[in-house]
């Protein structure tokens, strides 16, 4: 039986350092995935052994005292090495050569395109029901030369000579516990597997190419800034005629010199003069659908609030309109003429009004005319 001392090539009295180099040295050179064949599998279970007994202090006592005659019993050690694959795989994921697991897969070249977003700007009057937008968008489009084949007509795509079609190469790395062999993506075809000898000379072999191409699209009514609508496949065409990516329209509503919106109602501000708040009036106003007709009642106050009904937005995700909301702003005169100044005095000492006084103080006066609006 072989000693153990001379199967790792050590002296007797050598270190556990020499031993631990030794024994690495040995295991590299040995070891069945980097050296087949039954010599030098039968040899790595000897230097094995030897290294499991002579790398433990108790172990390496009995057998300097003339125990452990059996060359591939005893602890359990190092020797669970045999298994040195079980390292290589926990380390290098099972990437060793020799196993006999399926490879990885060539890469296709067909992928999907990307998504793309577009700025639309809307007026307010756009919101009330929606409208219809021809956008031009800058995307990728299918090659129509070689309609997302990637080659010149008439030509194909060819396997791969160094990777003979897998994708994939395999690539020894020496490291601590030896040589690994590894699987990588081939620099030739780059994981696909095959090679265009004769790309395309419109796309260069993409299948795809740059243009402008119409979008059309109908905005619904009730969207608002900042809202994103999804186009599912109307973004870029992908490499080799992949499907299509998404478009999203992000919405940027505009503001308006004479309404604004309050969730599906419009709001608006008229300016009543002092004898039509006083008698009442019939007024007409341009609303963003159009024409709208409308009484001021005798006695209006400014702050106060005219509901005209179904004349807001259509919402989002419905068909019933909002309101349109006009608040009052009644116009006192500033300048009078001496007839016009008498008239009022005539009329203050017939309606004995009172003195100015503060009135019952509940919010502000600017706070409760935006609350009226909401009400």
């Amino acid at each position: 039986m072989a000693d153990h001392y001379e199967v790792l090539g050590v002296e007797r009295d050598a270190s556990a350092d020499e031993i631990k180099k030794a024994y690495r040295r040995l295991a590299r050179q040995l070891h069945p995935d980097v050296n087949p064949g039954d010599d030098a599998s039968e040899r790595f279970k000897l230097v094995t052994h030897a290294y499991d007994v002579l790398s433990d202090p108790e172990q390496r006592r009995r057998y300097d005292m003339g125990g452990d005659q059996n060359p591939f019993g005893g602890g359990g050690g190092a020797a669970g090495f045999g298994g040195f694959s079980d390292i290589f795989e926990t380390f290098f994921g099972g990437a060793q050569g020799g196993g006999g697991g399926r490879g990885p897969r060539p890469r296709s070249r067909r992928e999907r395109g990307q998504d793309a977003l577009v700025r639309v700007t809307l007026d307010l009057g756009d919101v009330v029901f929606g409208t219809h937008r021809d956008l031009d968008v800058d995307t990728a489009v299918l090659c129509e030369t070689c309609q997302g084949a990637c080659t010149q007509p008439g030509t194909s795509e060819v396997t791969c000579d160094i990777c003979h079609g897998s994708g994939h190469v395999q690539r020894t790395v020496r490291s601590l516990l030896g040589n690994v062999v590894t699987s990588q993506p081939c620099n030739v075809c780059h994981g696909h597997g095959t090679t265009i000898p004769y790309p395309c000379g419109t796309c260069q072999g993409q299948g795809r190419v740059r243009a402008r191409r119409t979008v059309s699209v109908d905005i619904p009514a009730g969207v608002e800034s900042g809202l994103r609508l999804q186009l599912p496949g109307s973004g870029e065409v992908g490499p080799a005629g992949g499907p299509n990516g998404d478009l999203y329209l992000e919405i940027t509503v505009d503001a308006h010199e004479a309404f604004s919106r309050e969730g599906d109602d419009l709001l608006a501000t008229l300016e009543v003069s002092m004898p039509d708040a006083i008698l009442g009036t019939t007024t007409t106003i341009d609303a963003l659908d159009g024409a709208v007709e409308f009484e001021v009642r005798p006695g209006v106050q400014s702050g106060d609030v005219l509901t005209i009904k179904g004349r807001g937005i259509t919402p989002l995700r419905g068909s019933q309109r909002g309101d349109l909301k006009v608040g009052v702003h009644v116009v006192t005169p500033t300048r009078l003429d001496h007839k016009e100044r008498a008239l009022i005095e005539e009329f203050a000492k017939r309606t004995k009004a009172p003195q100015p006084r503060l009135a019952e103080h509940q919010q502000g006066m600017f706070s409760k005319f935006r609350d009226r609006f909401r009400h």
